[in-house]
């Protein structure tokens, strides 16, 4: 039987239906004063079947198949005592239309045949004349039960449409939390890569500084020190220039509305510059090709976390070799240092490693990272040329 559903609760709908029972209760007393069909006035034994009658459609959509049955009963010994046969209809006719609404389309066949048969039975058994006006009687079943019919489908339809926007609601909000944590971990991966190259940069620079003012007071080399401060002022000016691009594009939400864009493959001298102020010897090999800027995004910051890492963990002398060429419809880039490490936490896997490879998932690519087996550090990634859309790009 299906679960009877609706927007008041059970308590509320029992008072409605108790109520429209009175009211068909009262309609039935006044049919009874002022219709003179072919039954007589109920006595009193019939006045307690048309009031069971009416007290039974009461929980009618709680139970309509048994509300039926009970109602087939009373009513068909109602009328096979000659009482008032119009007096009942209203009740009749609820009943068989919550069936037809509120159960299966086979129960609403069920008892129509059931009802048509029992009445089209008796009514011709007692002559042609009643069997007559059993008929006109026997449309308005079919048409209650068929209203029935069309208000379950019509409910069945109502209820998939709001089910489907209220899935579609829940879509978007899922849609709007999942933008929401791409947005979150794409501002840490921009803060991480940016603060962290500055700061590694800016330590050892000051680590040179101090070095130099350490290392002979009485033979101070100003200019030394002087080179090691204004490489910590270019290191602060251009973190501040790429901080200050990195906080417009997510006031604005796209690269093309901020003043200035992403660094891109032709910031890569840069980052070799800056690492070379730390005292590495970087090599740099860049083939010039068209990347899509989501792609020349990627590889800038994976260039620029392998050199922090190197600059960070590598022993002194050390050199990094960094190629960027365009292959097979991809770039590819590799980083590669000879340094030694220092301490157990050279190159250990962190936020960094982990960034390099979301980096080069945003754009559809794999990035390895480990030690060389001839010693030193690699990172390698392959980035396609070709546009893919999977968020998160900058």
């Amino acid at each position: 039987m299906e679960r009877v559903l609706g927007p008041a609760a059970p308590g509320e709908r029992l008072r409605t239906d108790a109520l429209f029972a009175l009211a068909m209760a009262a309609s039935a007393v006044v049919i009874v004063r002022v219709v003179r069909d072919n039954g007589a006035p109920p006595d009193l034994f019939g006045w307690a079947l048309l009031l069971a009658a009416h007290v039974v459609i009461v929980w009618r959509r709680r139970a309509p198949m048994r509300v039926m049955v009970v109602m087939m009963v009373i009513l068909l010994t109602y009328h096979s005592l000659d009482n008032n046969h119009t007096a009942p209809m209203a009740v009749s006719m609820a009943s068989l239309f919550t069936v037809a609404s509120r159960t299966r389309p086979r129960n609403a066949l069920l008892v129509g045949v059931a009802v048509l048969g029992i009445m089209l039975g008796v009514k011709f058994s007692e002559g042609l004349a009643e069997g007559a006006e059993s008929l006109r009687i026997s449309g308005w079943i079919v048409a209650f039960l068929l209203l029935g019919v069309y208000v379950r489908i019509h409910r069945q339809y109502v209820a998939s449409v709001v089910e489907r926007a209220e899935r579609a609601e829940r879509t978007r909000e899922e849609e709007a939390r999942r933008r929401v944590a791409e947005e979150r971990l794409r501002v840490a991966r921009d803060l991480h890569d940016l603060l962290a190259h500055s700061i590694t940069l800016v330590g050892v620079q000051t680590s040179v500084a101090a070095h130099v003012l350490s290392a002979d007071p009485d033979r101070l080399d100003r200019a030394a020190v002087a080179k090691a401060l204004d490489d910590v002022a270019e290191t602060c000016r251009s973190a501040r220039g790429e901080l200050r691009a990195t906080l417009e594009v997510l006031r604005s939400g796209t690269e093309e509305e901020a003043r200035g864009p992403l660094p891109g493959l032709d910031g890569l001298p840069d980052l070799a510059d800056a690492a070379r102020t730390a005292g590495a010897l970087v090599e740099l090999d860049v083939t010039e090709c068209a990347a899509p800027p989501a792609v020349g995004v990627a590889a800038y910051r994976i260039v620029q976390e392998a050199l922090t890492n190197a600059v960070r963990h590598a022993g002194p002398g050390l050199t990094v070799r960094v190629a960027v060429r365009a292959e097979d419809a991809a770039l590819s880039v590799r980083v590669t240092d000879d340094g030694v490490g220092t301490g157990e936490g050279a190159h250990a896997p962190g936020y960094g490693l982990v960034g390099m490879r979301e980096r080069a998932r945003t754009v559809g690519g794999t990035l390895e990272a480990g030690p060389r087996p001839e010693g030193g550090f690699m990172v390698s990634a392959v980035l396609p040329l070709a546009p893919v859309s999977l968020g998160g790009l900058t």
